[in-house]
């Protein structure tokens, strides 16, 4: 792994093995530490603060998105949020790579959007070598109040995951999924 010439950053984004602990990938993450922060810290009578720190924040925000602290990143410029989001107290966001969150989508209370991994391998994983998978989450979905969405996830829209799921694979648009691992139990209508 030594001779590859890339930076840990750039191997990161790429979603190769890298170190984050890498002064570079440290400034980020302790700029996003200030501005969670900040927005975690700020009251809910100050609006207008709070999307100006969630807009130097994150890498997109919709217009009407709505986030009620407190909330965690690791770096959120890795994070798109489309417009009429609603995301409840205690959103966790990893994003070692890029997290998309579509339109109109619901997220219960503590859900987690974990794009890191680590290797199966014990040398690598003491030696502190990690990766990671996107997340793509569709339009209009539900993730209901403790659900876990796992690397490389992505959820179709107008799905429903149930409290407490964990989402270990794809998940189509228009079904309810439940369970641990999350499991598809039924589709819904769809206009």
């Amino acid at each position: 792994m030594s001779t590859d010439s890339r930076t840990m950053r750039d191997r990161m984004l790429a979603g190769d093995l890298y170190i984050a602990d890498d002064p570079e990938l440290g400034e980020a993450m302790l700029r996003a530490q200030d501005l969670t922060d900040a927005y975690n810290t700020t009251p809910a009578r100050d609006p207008a603060a709070r999307r100006r720190l969630l807009e130097e924040l994150l890498g997109e925000i919709g217009e009407g998105v709505d986030i009620r602290p407190p909330f965690r990143v690791d770096y959120g410029s890795h994070i798109r949020i489309g417009a009429r989001t609603f995301a409840n107290y205690g959103l966790i966001a990893l994003d070692v790579a890029p997290i998309t969150i579509g339109a109109d989508v619901q997220i219960g209370t503590n859900v987690q959007l974990l794009t890191p991994t680590h290797p199966v391998e014990p040398g690598p994983r003491r030696d502190k070598w990690e990766a990671a998978q996107p997340i793509v989450i569709g339009d209009n979905v539900w993730l209901g109040s403790g659900a876990i969405v796992l690397p490389g996830v992505t959820i179709g829209d107008d799905t429903v995951v149930g409290a407490g799921a964990v989402v270990t694979k794809d998940l189509p648009a228009g079904v309810v999924a439940v369970g641990n691992p999350a499991r598809v139990i039924r589709t819904v209508d769809r206009p």
